[in-house]
């Protein structure tokens, strides 16, 4: 489905990806974790080609994206609001996306119908334009309208960010259906790793810019991997702190002080009182 072959971006001196080899398969549910600055979007971005790669390719059945567009007809993603098209009210911007992809208003009314309880009447109806809606909202019009044309791969960045408990239990159990009802390839990152977990058989884990693991997670198997690494790291991190506040306390320590000279006061003899 997907292959990444060296590829790499830098942003000045931060080298932002660097993936020699990663492929992803057809009906593959991929997790990709990593902590902030990793590079999970920005690679999302290089394979939506909305980024320029500085070196390397991705390619998305055998289509590099960089060269031919092909691979947006069967490709759905929401990255963040810059996606959306704030001025449209959700039904105008729904049948938008449906007519991009040659969707009748009923088979885009039909379609919707999997997402009501995800919605949950906050969404339809409302007679408001997207640009007013809450971010919570906004994330679901935007997931939303990246299944709409049921898409053989979908990429979903953060898509847990602003949901209340009960939408993020219903998009899971919604992404769970969809990979296994379509044979989709969905790919979705998340600093939650519960949600992960739960919902990803394969994980990708990402630092500074490179995939160090691809974990396989039966039965949440990956679960203690994922939190002994990053517990792991915030140990190695706070260790770091410490050494970084003992070299500043040493140096000052060893600066010499230098003694401030003391100025001779002369202190002028009181003028004796005229006699009168």
């Amino acid at each position: 489905m997907i292959e990444i072959n060296q590829l790499q971006k830098n942003f000045g001196e931060k080298k932002a990806v660097d993936i020699e080899k990663y492929s992803i398969y057809q009906g593959d549910m991929l997790g990709l974790v990593g902590n902030n600055g990793a590079g999970k979007t920005t690679l999302f971005r290089l394979i939506l080609d909305l980024l320029q790669a500085d070196l390397g390719n991705v390619t998305i059945n055998d289509i590099d994206v960089s060269k031919n567009e092909d691979w947006k007809q069967f490709t759905g993603a929401f990255i963040d609001d810059g996606f959306l098209i704030d001025y449209l009210t959700p039904e105008e911007y729904f049948y938008f996306i449906g007519k991009m992809y040659g969707l009748k208003k009923e088979e885009v009314d039909e379609r919707l119908l999997p997402f009501e309880r995800f919605m949950s009447n906050e969404v339809l109806g409302q007679k408001k334009f997207i640009r007013n809606f809450s971010a919570g909202n906004k994330q679901k019009i935007g997931i939303i309208s990246a299944m709409l044309h049921h898409p053989q791969l979908l990429i979903l960045d953060e898509p847990f960010n602003f949901l209340d408990p009960s939408s993020q239990s219903i998009i899971k159990h919604l992404l769970r259906k969809y990979n296994e009802d379509h044979h989709a390839t969905v790919i979705i990152s998340s600093h939650n790793l519960n949600h992960t977990v739960d919902v990803c058989p394969r994980i990708a884990l990402m630092e500074n810019g490179v995939i160090i693991r691809d974990i396989q997670n039966e039965n949440n198997s990956a679960e203690k991997e994922l939190e002994d690494y990053f517990n792991v790291r915030v140990e190695e991190e706070i260790e770091e702190e410490k050494m970084e506040m003992t070299v500043q306390e040493t140096a000052i320590q060893e600066v010499p002080v230098q003694e401030t000279p003391v100025q001779e006061t002369i202190v002028q003899p009181e003028e004796k009182e005229e006699q009168a």
